[in-house]
């Protein structure tokens, strides 16, 4: 059949369109009676309603590229956190009006349809939102770009929090399915695990390996449609579910053993059940490397099939397709193309690495060198072992090159080899992600700087100019239009519609600064915003907390490099200043926390106790009153986020100068009119530059400072001696002040503190208290706040993921945007 034969219905984005397909899908696709009809069942209505309006616009779409030919982008991420899509999807196709107006006639509220929809559990923090973004921002380009992933059915926990203790439950966000997404049963490819290598000569002679006696498990697509803003672009985001390819052994079944008869069905379907299994066993261990190695295998069998449809020259490929690699996670993708290349397509080695490198790109997202991901070599030789051998022949080439390039330097080539030969042999990922990589790119600039100057200054050396920066943006679309509709109500009210679309244009506020009807306007949305955060927080935590005082917010991943200790410390000072009548000069504050901490990371679940315990004495103080509050959120995800952030005052970066490669927090904050308080960390750096010094404030050691400092050895126990406030902060929780039904509780943080201080919090506390003081005078001038806060919106321009996304495909794919009229 042909395109042209083939009739449809077109369906309309009208408000009366909209009211006749609500009533068609509730009944023909739900099968309910909106008699008895849930705001759950009217939620999947909705997002059935929304979803097929995506479909002319994607199949027009995936028919624009095969027209084209076009170059494709392929983006391996281990995480995808899309948060909620329904009015994400209705901003960018232009009719969230239409269907709220729709749904109103049916007498239904759209705002609580939509607090329904679960969020997507598919990734942790920054890395799986800032995915996210970008797809948004690819499609709104209409750039030719696909995601991969795998599609978790429980992704990351749900966190409770018992007598102050995160406790995690599974997050069983399918439970009642998921509209988005389409399944297809036809898309299924084969992945190989565990087995042997064969080698033998083939009938030229060439070295032939055959990898065989391995376990299979299928890996099944689902698609789910991401549409731009603006634009008729809809792309694809296709994650991976494990299916065993046999459902149940009938042998078993027929002899009475059950659970025998399904127990290869349970451990296949294992590898996309969670999300990061704890790596601290080797079960866990086994079960993560399997999981990369798994939607990467997929991945990597459907962006062939897809090159093979129309091209049969695979030195072709690197100019029809770009895979781009987010974070070392989906780095086994590079042996993985070798060996398909060399071992099912039999080409030579030099001629299969060309293809693979200038195929390949690499973006890295962290600094400390504990976090960069290795694995055992005992593992791949167990799990994966043709790709073992094909990483030590990468290796051995490598080293070959690194040689000729520095001779005689051996201490270089064991800094620099993808194999770790210190303390049990263990295989860099990262470093196999760079060598196999054309560009590889860091995510801000003193990150890139950094990147060069310490943990991969050889490579730098080796390769000048394969490093590169790109600094992290995010969507407007998501973080205002959504998040906060009367901020996105007011700017457009001046400026026009323009910066959802180019948040450049976000400069023409600027003299609004100035303007006093416009700053009174801007303090009447903050005001309502940390009204419904405050009722929230009533209603979920039972705490009272007062709208007028500063919100003080640090919400992210609890890590010891994030330095929610810090913040906890001046908490604690602040408390005593006001038990001790030295709060004069001090506004009001509600202190907000938010945040998971990884199950197996005691320190992270210890300071979240922490937290708990002292918002536990500080909000029962009756000396204290409305002047300090603590709050920790729990269950930190995007839709919180979207909450909390439209209502910060004050946003929180502290982490240690050089160890945060960017984070994106910090630019939501800022678009949403928090001013920053912070180091010259990641982007905090930039977003200084654009806002210029006297709106936002900066304290601490810088990266250089930092190095000095670890140069010397810091002297932690000299700070704690020397500072007065410090140390009765640190004594009180030492001594159980916070925790007087078992007083030794937290004597490891005070230890770790006093002893070690890795992230150097000592040195940087009475420099964060004195920037806090600068914050209150601030804040006691509203309309001086308000001012500069309005400057930090003003400012964002440079921090939309619509130009990182440009970047990339300038300067690492060099791919084009294709474009298609309306379908």
């Amino acid at each position: 059949m042909t395109i042209d034969a083939f009739q449809y219905d077109r369906l309309g984005h009208d408000r009366e369109s909209l009211r006749r397909s609500l009533s068609n899908r509730l009944i023909y696709s739900l099968g309910k009676d909106p008699i008895t009809a849930t705001h759950r069942d009217w939620f999947h209505t909705a997002a059935y309603v929304v979803r097929e309006r995506l479909m002319e616009g994607w199949m027009e779409t995936m028919r624009s590229y095969y027209r084209s030919d076009a170059k494709r982008v392929y983006y391996l991420s281990l995480e995808f956190l899309t948060g909620r899509l329904l009015l994400n999807s209705l901003i960018n196709m232009g009719f969230n009006r239409e269907c709220y107006e729709a749904l109103h006639d049916l007498d239904l509220d759209f705002e609580h349809i939509r607090e329904h929809e679960p969020d997507a559990a598919l990734g942790n923090g920054g890395l799986g939102r800032l995915a996210a973004c970008f797809l948004d921002s690819m499609a709104t380009m209409s750039l030719p770009v696909y995601g991969y992933g795998i599609r978790y059915e429980y992704g990351m926990f749900n966190q409770r929090i018992e007598n102050g203790f995160q406790v995690e439950r599974p997050d069983n966000w399918l439970r009642y399915g998921n509209p988005w997404e389409f399944p297809r049963p036809e898309d299924l490819f084969p992945v190989k695990f565990g087995g042997r290598v064969v080698y033998f000569k083939d009938e030229a002679g060439n070295s032939r390996f055959h990898w065989i006696d391995t376990e299979e498990v299928m890996a099944m697509a689902y698609d789910t449609p991401i549409p731009g803003y603006g634009t008729t672009t809809v792309n694809n985001m296709r994650l991976w579910a494990a299916k065993a390819s046999r459902d149940f052994n009938l042998k078993y079944f027929n002899e009475g053993n059950y659970i025998k008869a399904v127990e290869e069905k349970n451990e296949s379907e294992n590898l996309s059940k969670v999300l990061y299994p704890d790596d601290t066993t080797q079960m866990g261990r086994e079960l993560r490397l399997k999981q990369q190695y798994f939607f990467v295998s997929a991945s990597l069998q459907d962006i062939l099939r897809r090159f093979t449809k129309y091209h049969t020259n695979l030195d072709e490929l690197p100019d029809k397709v770009a895979i781009h690699l987010n974070d070392t996670h989906p780095s086994i993708a590079i042996p993985e193309l070798m060996r398909v290349l060399i071992d099912i397509h039999n080409l030579e080695w030099d001629r299969a690495w060309d293809i693979t490198q200038r195929t390949f790109s690499y973006t890295n997202h962290t600094l400390m060198p504990e976090a960069l991901e290795t694995w055992p070599i005992s593992l791949l030789e167990t799990i994966l072992p043709r790709h073992l051998q094909i990483i030590y022949e990468i290796n051995f080439r490598f080293l070959e090159d690194v040689r000729h390039n520095f001779p005689g330097d051996l201490d270089r080539l064991r800094r620099i080899s993808i194999v770790d030969e210190d303390g049990g042999r263990r295989l860099r990922m990262a470093h196999l992600a760079i060598v196999g990589s054309h560009t590889v790119n860091g995510v801000s600039k003193i990150h890139t700087s950094l990147m060069k100057d310490t943990i991969f200054s050889d490579f730098d050396r080796l390769y000048p100019s394969k490093i590169i920066n790109i600094t992290n943006g995010i969507t407007q679309r998501r973080w205002v239009c959504q998040a906060n509709p009367g901020l996105a109500e007011l700017i457009s009210s001046r400026i026009g519609e323009g910066w959802i679309g180019d948040l450049s244009e976000l400069k023409k506020l600027v003299p609004f600064a100035e303007d006093a009807g416009f700053r009174e306007q801007f303090q009447q949305v903050k005001r309502a915003n940390k009204e419904k955060l405050a009722e929230i927080i009533r209603m979920r935590l039972g705490l009272v907390v007062d709208p007028s005082s500063m919100f003080d917010v640090q919400i992210k991943r609890i890590h010891e490099y994030k330095r929610q200790l810090l913040n906890v410390l001046h908490v604690v000072t602040r408390y005593n200043r006001i038990r001790e009548g030295r709060a004069g000069a001090e506004v009001p504050r509600t202190v907000i926390f938010g945040g998971k901490a990884a199950p197996g990371y005691a320190m992270a679940k210890l300071i979240i106790k922490l937290i708990h315990c002292v918002g536990d004495i500080v909000n029962n103080d009756p000396v204290v009153g409305k002047l300090l509050k603590v709050v920790f959120v729990p269950d930190y995800n995007v839709s919180n986020a979207e909450k909390i952030m439209p209502a910060c005052d004050l946003s929180e970066q502290i982490s240690m100068a050089g160890t945060e490669a960017s984070g994106t927090g910090n630019m939501k904050f800022g678009l949403n009119g928090a001013i920053t308080i912070g180091t010259l960390d990641g982007a905090n750096i930039e977003i200084r530059d654009e806002v210029g010094e006297d709106n936002i404030f900066i304290f601490g050691l810088t990266a250089n400072e930092v190095f000095s400092v670890n140069a010397k050895g810091p002297a932690p126990w000299d700070i704690y001696q020397s500072n007065g406030e410090l140390k009765k902060a640190l004594d009180m929780m030492a001594g159980g002040y916070f925790s007087p039904d078992a007083p030794t509780y937290f004597r490891p943080i005070f230890e770790s503190l006093t002893q070690h201080d890795s992230f150097l919090l000592l040195n940087d506390y009475e420099s964060y208290i004195a920037c806090q003081q600068r914050a209150d005078a601030l804040y006691r001038d509203p309309e001086q706040w308000a001012r500069r806060a309005i400057l930090n919106v003003a400012s964002m321009g440079k921090f939309s993921s619509d130009r990182t996304i440009r970047e990339y495909a300038d300067r690492i794919w060099n791919v084009k945007p294709v474009t298609h009229p309306q379908p």
